[in-house]
């Protein structure tokens, strides 16, 4: 009976791990796609993230009613209550990072009504290391190893560092030309949301380090074992 109840509860958190990683990947797409629309001036693909944002709240509202559920009847505890308590926090995280993925991609559509202001670099590199944050830290939690998830952290800098550069470039195209200043502050918008998104796989990284540790992660800073790259010029 124990072992038969043990291996109950071992599927079903397997299914709630399944069910944020495709969360993750609609997350994944749902970034990738909007910057493309905006980078690529598609209105289609502007309107499929805007669209396909739905999927992405579904998965989270199944995934709470099924970790409640879980909590209900098999009352889970210790390290199995951390995991689905992680589970909880991490859907939370996916579905605003979708929020911000659909956010940029109604200001790409906003934007196809002027013509570009400059070439992308920035931006979509962002957007890059924001996807590649969330792959690792995803996979630092299928693979419960708080040190990956802990590099996640620190390349979050990058991402700030850029949203910086990105900030002050268009900055100063406002004040050369303030015809340039609707234009502009879109783009700074954009550059914001996916520092935010990039703040969020931060978040899942110290969900990672509390389901491995049971203790919250320590916000200080240290530097990482490989330092992150510095970003390139504009």
């Amino acid at each position: 009976m124990v072992h038969a109840a043990r291996s109950t509860l071992d599927r079903q958190l397997r299914e709630l791990q399944d069910r944020l990683l495709v969360m993750g990947s609609l997350v994944q797409k749902a970034i990738d796609s909007s910057v493309r629309a905006l980078k690529e001036r598609d209105p289609a693909l502007a309107e499929a993230v805007i669209r396909n944002d739905d999927e992405i709240d579904r998965h989270r509202t199944e995934l709470e009613e099924q970790a409640v559920q879980l909590i209900a009847t098999q009352q889970p505890m210790a390290r199995d209550l951390r995991m689905i308590i992680a589970a909880l926090h991490i859907a939370t995280d996916l579905e605003r990072m979708g929020d911000h993925a659909e956010g940029i991609a109604k200001l790409a559509r906003s934007l196809l009504e002027e013509p570009p202001l400059k070439p992308l670099i920035d931006i979509p590199r962002m957007a890059e290391l924001s996807i590649e944050m969330l792959h690792r830290v995803l996979r630092a939690f299928v693979e419960r190893d708080p040190t990956a998830a802990r590099q996640v952290w620190y390349q979050d800098d990058e991402v700030d560092a850029l949203r910086s550069q990105v900030y002050h470039e268009l900055l100063l195209f406002m004040l050369q030309d303030p015809r340039t200043i609707r234009r502009a502050t879109y783009l700074i918008w954009v550059a914001h949301g996916l520092e935010r998104i990039a703040d969020h796989a931060t978040n899942i990284a110290e969900q990672v380090i509390y389901l491995e540790t049971g203790a919250a992660a320590d916000m200080r800073r240290q530097p990482p074992s490989a330092s992150a790259a510095a970003p390139g010029p504009a």
